[in-house]
C-alpha cells in the first residue's frame, strides 16, 4: 500500500505526469492527424488516430514536433526493439525517404523480394514465393501474365473494400504521357524467358529515373516493354515495403518516392479517437449540394459515426455497407 501512495502521488505531480506521458508517447501511442485524401474509402483527412507505436518493434523515440531522435540508432534498424515486419496490407505508419520528420499512412503493398507492376489495369504483384504463394496466399486472385510470371491484379481490394479506383487508367496514361528517355540508358536483356514455354524473347528494360505526373514526381524503378504497352516495374529490396494510398488515383506514394525501409517504419493506426470534415472533404461537400446548404458551412463539423473506431471495425463497417447495397 506505501508503494501505492508513493506511485500516486509521484503520477499526481508535474515531474511524475510529464515522464508518464513522455513514456506512453515514444514507446505506446502517438496522435496523429491525417491532412490529405490519399487513404480516403478507408481513412479520411481529418481522422486524427491514435498510432499503435509497438506493432512492429519499438521505433526509437523522437520528440514530438521537431522530430529529433530521443536515442542514437545503434542497431542501423531504426529501432530500440526489433520485431516482426509489415505484412502484405496492413495499413503502416512510417517515414517516407524522401521527408525526414514527416509520418505518411500507407498500406502496405508488397515486402522485399517481391515484384510490382502498375499498368493501365491497375496494379500487380508477384510475391517473393513465387507460383506457390500465389495458390498459398491468394488462392481466389485474379491473374494475369507479365514477361512470362504471374501477377495478382490488385490483391487487396476484395478484403479491403476501401481500396478503390475511379480514373486509374487516365493516371497511368498521363504517368506514360510523362515518360522522357535517354537512348544512352537503354538496354537489352536477351534473357526474359516464358517460365512454361521456355520461350526466350527480346524485351527492352529503362533502368534510370522517370519523370511521371502533372508536377513532374518521378517513378523509381524500370519501364518494360510487352510489345507495344508499356508498364512500370519495381522489386522491392530485401527489408523494405512498397506503400501504396487506397485512393490510388489521389496518392503520392511508393510509385513516386520508392520503397520504404524497416527502419523508417513506425507503427500502425491503433483507432480513430475523433473525426472532423476538413475544408478539402469531398464527401461533405456533396452532402451540402444534395441538401442544399450553404457553401462551407460543413467545415470542421464532427464526423460522429467515426470517432472510437478502430481500424478493423471501420473495414468491417465498409463489409457490411457494401453486402447491405
Amino acid at each position: 500500500m506505501k508503494f501505492l501512495s508513493k506511485l500516486y502521488r509521484f503520477s499526481s505531480s508535474w515531474t511524475g505526469t510529464i515522464i508518464i506521458v513522455a513514456f506512453v508517447i515514444f514507446f505506446i501511442a502517438q496522435a496523429f492527424v491525417i491532412p490529405t485524401r490519399s487513404m480516403v474509402g478507408t481513412l479520411y483527412e481529418g481522422d486524427m488516430l491514435f498510432v499503435k507505436k509497438f506493432s512492429y518493434g519499438i521505433p526509437i523515440p523522437r520528440i514530438p514536433w521537431i522530430e529529433i531522435p530521443v536515442f542514437p540508432d545503434l542497431k542501423g534498424n531504426g529501432h530500440i526493439i526489433e520485431g516482426e515486419r509489415p505484412k502484405r496490407g496492413d495499413v503502416v505508419v512510417f517515414i517516407p525517404p524522401h521527408e525526414e520528420k514527416t509520418y505518411y499512412v500507407k498500406r502496405n503493398f508488397a515486402i522485399g523480394g517481391d515484384e510490382v507492376i502498375w499498368s493501365a489495369q491497375g496494379f500487380f504483384l508477384r510475391p517473393k514465393e513465387g507460383d506457390e504463394g500465389i495458390k498459398k496466399y491468394f488462392p481466389h486472385a485474379q491473374v494475369q501474365e507479365f514477361f512470362g510470371k504471374k501477377f495478382i491484379k490488385n490483391p487487396y481490394m476484395q478484403n479491403h473494400l476501401g481500396i478503390a479506383y475511379h480514373s486509374h487508367n487516365a493516371r497511368f496514361q498521363e504517368a506514360v504521357n510523362a515518360l522522357s528517355f535517354d537512348e544512352e540508358n537503354w538496354a537489352i536483356a536477351g534473357t526474359c524467358q516464358n517460365e512454361k514455354t521456355k520461350e526466350i524473347y527480346e524485351c527492352k528494360q529503362e533502368f534510370s529515373m522517370i519523370p511521371i505526373g502533372r508536377d513532374g514526381r518521378r517513378i523509381e524503378g524500370s519501364t518494360l516493354y510487352t510489345h507495344s504497352d508499356v508498364v512500370f516495374y519495381k522489386k522491392i529490396a530485401d527489408d523494405e515495403f512498397f506503400m501504396i494510398g487506397d485512393n490510388r488515383d489521389n496518392s503520392l506514394d511508393s510509385r513516386y518516392w520508392g520503397s520504404v525501409p524497416y527502419a523508417q517504419i513506425i507503427g500502425t493506426p491503433w483507432v480513430v479517437y475523433f473525426s472532423i470534415n476538413l475544408s478539402n472533404s469531398q464527401e461533405a461537400q456533396e452532402e451540402a449540394q444534395r441538401l442544399g446548404k450553404e457553401d462551407g458551412w460543413w467545415k470542421y463539423t464532427i464526423r460522429w459515426n467515426r470517432v472510437f473506431k478502430s481500424l478493423n471495425s471501420l473495414e468491417e463497417d465498409l463489409r457490411s455497407k457494401n453486402v447491405g447495397n
